[in-house]
């Protein structure tokens, strides 16, 4: 056995602090370092999962960087051999030795060996990013750790135990290592799912200037912030379709749309007959909705898209919107806004992208980016405005669960979509008779927002109080991408029950 000498980095009352060039992620900082500074003697695990560019690596490289922790990455390309040396050549570099000096012969020994050596640290942290990479080859290391972490557990040592991050890009198999008998459930005290900065983060993120514009970045590339480093040059300052052209729509580019696309398809092992994932992508982009009118569309009978749909929804492609209302089949939609980009444009205008014709092809795809993407994305906005910002503006505070319903109108035999509903706090959804707080449409259409958008809102109001819902307190939301007319805006000003949102408002700007 090798006598090693841990180098590490002394942790001081200022090592935690988040650093500088870390954006945003406050709440995940906080339980991370909660979770490494634990003096606990005993070992813990933590999991960390989350799509690919949403900055899984770069957070964990500078929580691991500003305690000394052993950070090793797996590669996708590389066997198990190479994978055991690599890593036996980190955990000797990390204890100040010479490449090749550990000469470790299975993970058993590279994992026991980790462990030893973090242990010699005041704060003993190991991390094994892009760990799916390593179970194609070696299946083995869960059960490993189960072990290792099982000895583990009394703590012999004088300081805390070791803690052990996991993370990796493969939804399905991360989330699989706690799930029913696999050998890690019941051990992990984290379970972290890292998600894209909000729209707002987002913006300011990027530095995009004009409100319009970040809205229209984030309808093609949602709040991942990987993507910056690979599409800020153009910026989108200097114009959406240049900086488009130049980058989603560049074959030439690796943000191609068409390439990132595939790429994300390829992080998920389960997704294997990928004809058959892009078939189900486009038919939902264009409008299907259900997994019936998803089989219509591909000539296929429903249960043969019952699989990948939902393995789909466990990588957090496609989503399944509920009616918050109402008991009714739930409404399928493509979550990832690059996708959504390329089943709805790139794909379509392909031929001509490729041969060099991007800024034609763009101006030929602009109505249906306006209409199938802008349109909704705004929507969806409009939704997390409600849900993360609407309590400083309204009296009754914080909201329920929000999302959307269909209300029927018996009298106009018609039926009225409502594009954002909030229930009040406490409340559940489809509960009978439950206390609605905030009523909304949203509107990403060139005309401003009036008085008959108002009424629309009102019959609605009415309507659910005649189907037996609490309407008393409830707010009228308008969200408009160009505005309103003066006659409601003057409205507004007398009534403390409507609420209007422009854009500027809607990203908090004035």
């Amino acid at each position: 056995m090798w006598s090693i000498q841990l180098v590490g980095v002394p942790v001081d009352e200022n090592t935690l602090a988040k650093p500088d060039d870390v954006v945003d992620r406050d709440r995940e900082w906080v339980l991370l370092t909660e979770f490494v500074t634990d003096p606990d003697p005993a070992m813990r695990l933590g999991i960390v999962s989350g799509r690919r560019r949403h900055g899984k690596s770069y957070l964990l490289q500078a929580l691991s960087e500003r305690v000394g922790g052993l950070y090793v990455t797996a590669v996708r390309e590389e066997g198990r051999l190479p994978a055991i040396r690599r890593f036996s050549d980190a955990i000797a570099a990390h204890a100040g030795l010479r490449p090749g000096t550990l000469r470790l012969a299975d993970w058993r020994d590279v994992l026991s060996n980790a462990l030893d050596v973090i242990a010699r640290s005041r704060t003993p942290l190991l991390v094994i990013d892009e760990l799916p990479y390593l179970l194609q080859h070696s299946p083995e290391i869960p059960g490993l750790l189960q072990q290792l972490y099982d000895e583990r557990q009394r703590g012999t040592g004088a300081g805390p135990g070791a803690r052990v991050i996991l993370c990796g890009s493969a939804m399905s198999v991360m989330h699989e290592l706690l799930s029913g008998t696999k050998p890690l459930r019941g051990r992990a005290v984290i379970d972290l799912r890292l998600g894209a900065f909000d729209y707002r983060a987002s913006r300011a993120f990027w530095q995009i200037d004009d409100p319009l514009t970040a809205l229209q970045v984030h309808a093609v590339l949602g709040g991942a912030p990987g993507y910056r480093s690979v599409a800020a040059r153009p910026h989108p300052n200097e114009g959406f379709a240049s900086w488009l052209t130049r980058t989603l729509l560049d074959p030439g580019r690796a943000v191609y749309s068409r390439t990132e696309t595939e790429y994300l398809l390829r992080e998920d092992p389960r997704i294997t007959q990928h004809t058959l994932y892009y078939d189900i992508l486009t038919a939902i982009a264009q409008g299907a909705t259900t997994p019936t009118k998803i089989g219509a569309a591909l000539e296929r009978q429903r249960n043969a898209v019952t699989h990948p749909l939902g393995v789909l929804e466990s990588t957090g492609y496609i989503q399944r919107e509920q009616d918050i209302l109402r008991p009714r089949h739930p409404v399928i939609t493509l979550a990832d806004p690059v996708i959504r980009f390329n089943q709805l444009i790139t794909l379509p205008q392909a031929a001509a992208i490729e041969q060099g014709f991007a800024e034609e092809a763009w101006q030929a795809a602009a109505p249906t980016f306006n209409s199938k993407i802008l349109g909704p994305h705004f929507e969806d906005l409009a939704r997390a405005f409600t849900r993360r910002y609407a309590h400083t503006l309204l009296p009754g505070g914080p909201l329920g669960p929000v999302g959307t319903t269909e209300v029927a109108d018996p009298a106009a035999r018609t039926k009225h979509e409502v594009d954002v509903i909030a229930l009040a706090l406490g409340e559940r959804p489809q509960a009978p008779r439950a206390r609605i707080a905030l009523l909304g449409e949203a509107k990403a259409t060139a005309a401003r927002r009036g008085t008959g958008d108002l009424q629309r809102l009102e019959r609605i109001r009415t309507l659910l109080t005649d189907q037996g819902y609490d309407t008393t307190g409830t707010t009228l939301a308008l969200f408009s991408l160009h505005g309103f007319y003066p006659d409601l805006i003057e409205s507004a000003a007398r009534r403390d029950d409507l609420l209007l949102v422009d854009l500027p408002g809607l990203y908090g700007i004035g």
